[in-house]
């Protein structure tokens, strides 16, 4: 068998440079022109014949006949100005302050290290680099355009950077929960609509603004009132936006509000619970709210058969303390489109955070320890060769 981690530390230099260039291109959405080109440029230095899968995702295959295992690494940025006051710092409107830079330049690593042992994999490794996982509809748009087709895949492996309090992001370490391990998630739109008016004529008529703050006096109730305390629920508004003026009443305001649960059950609830309030407080003060589901994702699934195995091949290359499982987590991850299609396991790596302990995903002054990035390629690596070895 390989040795992967050895390997990898011996090209930590390319992997953090390609890192850093993925990193100042801080590219959003679904539209990553010069990420893509860069991951295409890369794979084909390789050895590789990438092909494009949706606007901007990249796959690319290794080994010959067997089984398949698919590995995911997500390209994407957050639409805010980076604050790390790094030299390599993205200049732009938008930053990697979730890691996916990260995720890109390990993966990237993990595909050159598996061509090299190309002739020894007992199957196929697919790398799946993907966009748009911060609007939760990247990984379904590579699925739409074949991405476990051709060849089928029969398993699939994701990871994500782990930074914050406590041991759970110290660097290398490497963590995960069987079965339920995300939230869900689901952005929900809301436009109340009420009648402009002058301040000194108020009952001439109908403030958008208040209507909308009753709105969220409402929905605060839901996690309070009507969700049991043994249950780990999100109703989060995250951004108001109404009004002309400070003397005028608003004629429409907009909320954006945030819904997480740990359960499918959970999740339609309080969807349904949103809407009814949202449409019944405005019909109260005379508005109408018209509540746009605009996107979401259920919560990932951890298949406990690959959480029986991966684990125990991470430990081989990086010794028994190097695994930890999980109560739960609290983020929701696009990931879970492909969980539902083929088993799969979904893994945190600590990356610590250099620019201090109280500064976690998308901070803009966040600072990754660029120490994780050739443990993240080996145990991609690791991971794939081990499974295709014990699954032919």
């Amino acid at each position: 068998m390989a040795d992967y981690l050895k390997e990898a530390e011996e090209i930590k230099a390319e992997i953090v440079q390609n890192r850093r260039t993925v990193h100042q291109f801080a590219e959003l959405g679904l539209d990553l022109p010069k990420t893509s080109a860069f991951v295409m440029e890369k794979l084909k230095e390789y050895g590789y014949e990438p092909q494009r899968c949706g606007k901007s995702g990249v796959t690319a295959v290794a080994g010959k006949g067997g089984k398949v295992i698919l590995l995911r690494g997500d390209m994407d940025a957050l639409p805010m100005k980076e604050e790390s006051g790094l030299p390599f710092a993205a200049t732009g409107a938008s930053c990697h302050s979730c890691g996916h830079d990260l995720h890109t330049a390990m993966l990237l690593a993990a595909a050159k290290l598996l061509k090299e042992h190309e002739s020894e994999l007992k199957g196929r490794v697919k790398f799946m680099f993907q966009p748009g996982e911060e609007i939760l509809g990247g990984a379904a748009e590579m699925i739409a355009d074949g991405l476990l087709e051709n060849p089928h895949v029969d398993a699939a492996l994701g990871m994500h950077t782990c930074t914050g309090h406590g041991e759970n992001s110290k660097v290398g370490l490497i963590t995960y929960k069987s079965e339920y391990s995300t939230f869900s998630g689901d952005y929900i739109k809301i436009t109340v609509h009420g009648l402009n008016a002058h301040g000194s004529t108020p009952e001439m008529g109908v403030d958008a603004i208040n209507v909308a703050a009753h709105i969220v006096t409402g929905l605060e109730e839901l996690i309070s009132r009507e969700v049991s305390n043994t249950e780990r629920s999100i109703v989060l508004v995250g951004r108001i936006e109404g009004g002309d003026s400070c003397n005028t009443e608003a004629g429409t305001c907009q909320l954006d509000v945030s819904v997480r649960a740990a359960s499918a059950e959970r999740r339609s609830f309080l969807k349904q619970r949103v809407k009814e309030i949202a449409e019944g407080t405005a019909m109260t003060f005379r508005a109408s709210a018209d509540v746009e589901f605009v996107y979401g994702m259920p919560p990932l699934y951890n298949d406990p058969k690959m959480c029986a195995c991966v684990p125990g091949y991470i430990q081989e290359m990086l010794g028994k303390d190097s695994v930890k499982e999980l109560h739960e987590y609290g983020g929701t991850e696009d990931f879970t489109a492909v969980a539902e299609k083929v088993p799969s396991i979904y893994l945190n790596i600590g990356t610590g955070c250099l620019a201090g302990p109280d500064i976690t995903h998308h901070n803009p002054k966040i600072i990754f320890d660029e120490d994780a990035l050739p443990i993240g390629a080996a145990v991609y690596a690791q991971c794939a060769a081990r499974f295709l070895e014990e699954h032919p």
